[in-house]
């Protein structure tokens, strides 16, 4: 790596290490003080609650990492203009691209690292945050709030086959009096009625169960097989993960307007789609651009860097007010834009993958029109 490099990147990497943890303090503090009743109300230690923040910490960074990027890079930019910093390199040969390589690599990296953090931790540490939020009511309780959902009913409309659980525990995969319904090939019914179900060695395995076939018979009932202890039922193809997406959209589907929560990964967003490939034309809006939007969302940061770019090409000696406050104007009109876009996706007024990509696609088209009428 150049001098040049490491200079730019030391000069880039402090402030933002400033501005996250600033931001990071503010929000702690700011949502402690509004939440503190409801935290002593149900009985939350106070080791319990800081576990609660770290834990929600993963949430909190996807919102202010972008921002607090584009903070630091506007700040750090307006600096080396101030001294005519900028000047002096490009007077040196240096293009203005390869001046901000260093902080394309940044914001690239910031990028990839958000994608994995919502895929792969948020949902998870935002749900154990619940958990601990709600702990002091569970006490006594049963089975960790918020892992059992009763009364669960979904259709995998791909198979034909409907379920109806009376509670399933999503970290272990029980199923308590499960009921399963279909139409077999030749368009005879077949349904399955058990005490209990769980699913090991890729199989789901029903305990106390009994088949109800239709034989064929005109004006007859279905017809009850035995009693059957255990009853391996290789057939049903549904996954623990395909059940549990079905319940995480469903509990979201009643918040329409909360279209990119972290706790909602690709992952299962992909299994809903794959029991339901035709989703409701109330529905298919909603989820397609959640789908979008979780790809859209982390190059966010990528995108706060080429809108930076700009202010490197500023010469004289600006005040370091006009990158803060620069910074905080952009931010606010990237933040509406998003919303409204992704409300008109959500809402069925705009395709899904433009409602979700616009705002990105918008300001970096601003961004290059700026770069161009740098000399």
């Amino acid at each position: 790596m150049r001098l040049l490099d490491r200079y730019l990147l030391r000069e880039l990497l402090t402030p933002l290490g400033f501005c996250l943890g600033g931001f990071f303090i503010f929000w702690v503090s700011f949502d402690l003080f509004s939440e503190l009743d409801d935290f002593q109300e149900r009985g939350v230690t106070s080791a319990q609650i800081a576990a609660y923040y770290v834990l929600q910490s993963p949430s909190f960074l996807r919102i202010v990492l972008p921002m607090g990027l584009l903070l630091a890079m506007l700040y750090t930019l307006t600096r080396h203009a101030r001294h005519n910093e900028i000047t002096a390199i490009r007077a040196a040969g240096v293009s203005l691209w390869r001046i901000c390589l260093p902080y394309f690599v940044v914001g690239t990296a910031a990028s990839v690292a958000l994608f994995v953090l919502n895929e792969r931790w948020a949902p998870q540490w935002a749900e154990r945050a619940s958990e601990i939020r709600y702990s002091g009511e569970a006490e006594g309780g049963s089975e960790g709030t918020g892992r059992i959902a009763h009364q669960l009913g979904f259709v995998n409309a791909r198979e034909g086959r409907r379920w109806m659980i009376e509670s399933y525990n999503m970290d272990t995969a029980v199923m308590t009096r499960p009921q399963v319904h279909w139409y077999e090939t030749n368009g005879r019914q077949h349904s399955v009625y058990a005490e209990q179900g769980i699913y090991t060695n890729g199989a789901w395995l029903f305990g106390n169960a009994r088949e109800y076939l239709d034989l064929g018979q005109t004006n007859q009932w279905l017809q009850p097989a035995p009693l059957a202890k255990t009853l391996e039922m290789s057939m049903l193809n549904e996954t623990p993960e395909q059940i549990q997406s079905e319940v995480w959209i469903s509990k979201r589907l009643s918040k329409l307007a909360e279209t990119k929560e972290a706790n909602v990964p690709l992952s299962v967003i992909r299994n809903y789609l794959r029991l339901h490939p035709n989703p409701d034309r109330e529905v298919s809006p909603w989820i397609y651009t959640m789908m979008y939007g979780r790809v859209a969302s982390p190059w966010t940061c990528l995108v706060v860097v080429l809108i930076a770019v700009p202010f490197a090409g500023a010469t004289g000696r600006k005040n370091l007010f006009v990158g803060v406050a620069s910074s905080i104007g952009i931010c606010f009109a990237f933040f509406v834009l998003e919303q409204f876009s992704i409300a008109l996706g959500a809402g069925g007024h705009l395709p899904p993958i433009i409602a979700a990509w616009l705002p990105n696609v918008l300001f970096s088209a601003i961004a290059l029109v700026m770069i161009t009428r740098i000399r």
